[in-house]
């Protein structure tokens, strides 16, 4: 069973950890360097749905009070794939030790039960042995509560992934639009109360970066391209949102001034990789690994459920990478 932990925000964070102080964002409207803005094009927009599924959307997102800060980490559902014994071939840069089908397995069940425990309801999909990432589930779809948009994974062994995932949307959403152009994983997007950043990166490129930002202004929300730093494979696997006015993220990418007026507290020395967190509701999944971001989340009064990932990290995976998560909008 999972441990969950809180701490009483009286207990000072570490001394030797920065946070940054919120950053004026670009307004040039003009493509920046690394780690600035890159503004999405706003002319000759694709119509990638009708009116009156605009309309439905817009709709959906009132009945969803979005406008509260909340509800970019409130939960109520999640869509899981349970993994395939094929998923120990999965992707996975350097020639480490490969994860075992148990390991993979355990984690995957620890996972689920923390987000039933934290009030999802959780839909297992069965796994799909055809393709060894799609345990990944939150790369091939972007899920938001007034739409599920399919993607287009950059990897090509993952491309048939999203088409399979498709119906199970049906008993949530109406349509559920398609990425058609370029490339764009899940994991390289990070949802803030004021906008959606869409992390450029090895498996997302420039046209599936744009196109994905004019679908999503199409239902009202602001998405900005940034960059993702070198050897990153995902955005999402440098930073996590905290709350409503922090995002969590490692060293490189705290200090490249992307997130705008949103602040960032940096991962402790020799830790980045527990930047790939999950905030769910009232608490916050982390890798059972790192004890000193452990100690520094609790001692700021997060609520913590510490999980082990060493086999899902194997796979160059993380917390977030396992899940797409929302909350309905008949809440």
């Amino acid at each position: 069973m999972s441990i969950r932990r809180s701490t009483p925000r009286s207990s000072p964070p570490d001394a030797g950890h920065r946070q940054h102080r919120a950053v004026a964002r670009d307004a040039r409207g003009v493509r920046a360097r690394r780690g600035r803005a890159v503004a999405a094009r706003q002319a000759s927009r694709p119509q990638t749905w009708d009116i009156d599924a605009r309309r439905r959307a817009r709709r959906a997102r009132q009945c969803a009070d979005l406008d509260a800060v909340s509800r970019v980490f409130d939960f109520d559902r999640a869509i899981v794939r349970a993994p395939g014994r094929s998923a120990i071939n999965g992707l996975r840069e350097g020639d480490g030790d490969a994860p075992s089908y148990e390991g993979v397995a355990a984690e995957h069940a620890a996972y689920v039960a923390a987000l039933e425990d934290a009030g999802l309801s959780v839909e297992v999909l069965p796994p799909l042995e055809d393709f060894p990432d799609s345990i990944f589930v939150e790369d091939p779809a972007l899920v938001i509560p007034e739409a599920a948009i399919l993607l287009r994974p950059g990897a090509p062994t993952r491309l048939g992934e999203a088409a399979l995932l498709g119906p199970a949307f049906a008993g949530y959403f109406g349509e559920v639009p398609r990425l058609a152009v370029g490339c764009a994983d899940g994991g390289d997007i990070l949802i803030t109360p004021t906008e959606i950043l869409i992390g450029l990166s090895a498996r997302t490129d420039a046209t599936g970066a744009r196109a994905l930002a004019e679908m999503l202004e199409s239902l009202g929300r602001v998405a900005r391209i940034v960059e993702t730093p070198p050897a990153v494979l995902h955005f999402k696997t440098a930073c996590a949102l905290l709350d409503e006015e922090t995002v969590f993220a490692t060293p490189a990418l705290a200090r490249s001034h992307v997130f705008g007026d949103v602040g960032v507290l940096e991962t402790p020395a020799g830790e980045e990789a527990a930047a790939n967190l999950l905030r769910v509701n009232d608490r916050i999944l982390v890798g059972a690994s790192y004890p000193r971001t452990i100690d520094l989340l609790a001692s700021r009064g997060h609520s913590l459920v510490p999980l082990r990932v060493a086999e899902i990290a194997r796979l160059d995976a993380g917390l977030s990478c396992m899940s797409l998560r929302w909350r309905s909008a008949a809440q």
